[in-house]
């Protein structure tokens, strides 16, 4: 008996050690490589703590070797775009300005009532009320309402305000964002330009950028990997 409370003791405490450097993603939260890491985590644990002719490590080195495999994924995911799309997969939008795109549902495998689950779920009761549904990537559905349905904002309290944009990711984590550059009308050369204008380490590259964001009002937003984040304006760039 007391061989199989250590045992379960070992184990219990390389599964927290596990998904603590996972990350603290909640279930709901996960990427779906993550998820199927989890259900087989959660399979290897028990074999060892049932089993005492299972030796402890044939259960110690399958979960180490996940978690190896975890962190290469990850880095894929980040390294590259287009694996990351082919991983993870990307949004799909599935409601839009002329209703229910049907070919996207039945892509996603999802129901009517699956959709509309998911909107209650983000307080619409009604498709006359989505301007645009998007299902994420993990799987939860995002929500832009149509201005009817919208929460009150500051013009309805006849208040004065700012027109907010939505900005566009120039740098993610020490890599240009292609897409996005050229949807702001801007080279390369000119988001090194606004990188060093905008941090007092001159001799800093993109590399060295976390997140670079600018929107059609020319806000931004600069973080190195190693400092803070900082807001700036730039000249009118996005045209959106």
């Amino acid at each position: 008996m007391l061989t199989i409370v250590i045992r379960s003791i070992i184990i219990y405490l390389i599964v927290l050690l596990v998904f603590r450097l996972m990350g603290k993603r909640q279930l709901g939260q996960m990427q779906p490589f993550e998820l199927v890491l989890t259900l087989i985590i959660a399979d290897l644990a028990t074999i060892p703590m049932a089993e005492v002719s299972v030796p402890v490590l044939h259960g110690v080195v399958p979960l180490l070797t996940l978690v190896v495999l975890h962190f290469l994924l990850t880095l894929i995911c980040r390294s590259s775009q287009h694996l990351s799309k082919i991983i993870s997969g990307k949004p799909v939008i599935i409601v839009n300005p002329k209703g229910i795109d049907y070919r996207a549902m039945k892509k996603l495998n999802l129901s009517t009532d699956d959709l509309f689950e998911a909107l209650r779920a983000c307080g619409y009761f009604s498709i006359s009320q989505v301007q645009y549904a998007i299902m994420e990537t993990n799987g939860k559905v995002s929500v832009m309402p149509k201005a009817s349905s919208a929460p009150v904002t500051n013009s309805d309290l006849n208040t004065d305000a700012v027109d907010s944009f939505l900005p566009l990711v120039l740098v993610s984590e020490g890599k240009v964002i292609k897409e996005n550059i050229l949807l702001a009308g801007v080279s390369q050369q000119e988001v090194q330009k606004i990188i060093k204008e905008n941090n007092k380490n001159k001799n800093i590259s993109i590399k060295d950028v976390l997140l670079l964001t600018v929107d059609k009002t020319g806000e931004g937003y600069l973080q190195t990997k190693k400092g803070e984040g900082i807001s700036f304006q730039t000249k009118r760039l996005v045209e959106q």
